[in-house]
């Protein structure tokens, strides 16, 4: 009886196995589409950014590009604001997005993760006298503060947690952060340290500047969608291709160790 009844068991378990088809991963439609829809703010210079003839360029946009070429995929960028781009990847409405998005557990939750390709860090841009005799993120935790960041940022997260009596500016765009700051409207903008720099040189005659070093470390990923783990694995590998290749130490040195490029930018 034991016997009838474990074969009974296996029969129905197998019957149970045939009915049931593999759940299909992301990567085969965004392969039969024949391109990759990337999603960028499009405001974060030096990595993603509009040139003066309204196309963007970037660290973020050759790397999405070298990525597309790599999978035989043409590149199709969204852009939009900062604060929107993972609910875009949750939505399906983009593939992944390469816009100086930082690795934490709150975001991994939501989306996986490729990556890191770039190590940053947060800091602070502001006018030359406005933090003179601040020396640390510590002494800037001050009542009579205005601190500005983008929304949806660790920056802005590092405001709001370390930064407590403080007032919080959210802003919606790097730009807006930097106009805020050379009117005197904030003390200063946090926001990532290569996105400072090039505020500082393009704006050098204004005496905005960087007066402290980066004081969080910030790894940059490449964020995809959930439902496509195969494009997870296939993105990290290029990654890593391309690192053994040069060819993102090359992508450092034009966009981050040069400032050719700030002839193109609007």
């Amino acid at each position: 009886m034991l016997r009838i009844k474990l074969f009974s068991l296996l029969a129905t378990l197998l019957a149970l196995a045939a009915c049931q088809t593999p759940t299909p991963d992301g990567l085969s439609s965004i392969l039969a589409s024949g391109e990759l829809r990337v999603g960028v703010s499009g405001h974060q210079p030096p990595f993603n950014m509009h040139s003066r003839h309204g196309g963007l360029m970037g660290f973020d946009v050759d790397l999405a590009q070298a990525l597309g070429d790599a999978m035989g995929l043409e590149v199709r960028f969204a852009t939009m604001p900062f604060a929107e781009l993972i609910p875009a990847l949750e939505t399906r409405k983009v593939d992944i997005v390469i816009s100086s998005l930082t690795i934490t557990p709150e975001r991994n939750a939501r989306v996986p993760f490729a990556g890191p390709y770039f190590i940053s860090g947060t800091t602070v841009l502001a006018l030359h006298d406005t933090l003179e005799d601040v020396h640390s993120p510590r002494e800037m935790n001050d009542a009579s503060r205005r601190f500005a960041a983008v929304a949806g940022t660790t920056n802005e997260a590092f405001v709001r947690d370390y930064l407590g009596s403080a007032e919080l500016v959210s802003v919606r765009d790097f730009d807006s952060g930097v106009a805020l700051v050379l009117d005197g409207k904030v003390d200063a903008l946090l926001a990532d340290y290569p996105l400072c720099r090039y505020a500082a040189m393009k704006h050098a005659d204004t005496g905005i500047d960087l007066p402290m070093s980066p004081f969080t470390i910030e790894p940059l990923g490449v964020a995809l969608r959930a439902d496509a783990p195969m494009l997870v694995n296939l993105v990290q590998n290029y990654l890593g291709t391309l690192e053994r290749t040069g060819l993102l130490d090359q992508l450092k040195a034009k966009w981050l160790g040069d400032d050719e490029w700030l002839a193109e930018i609007q």
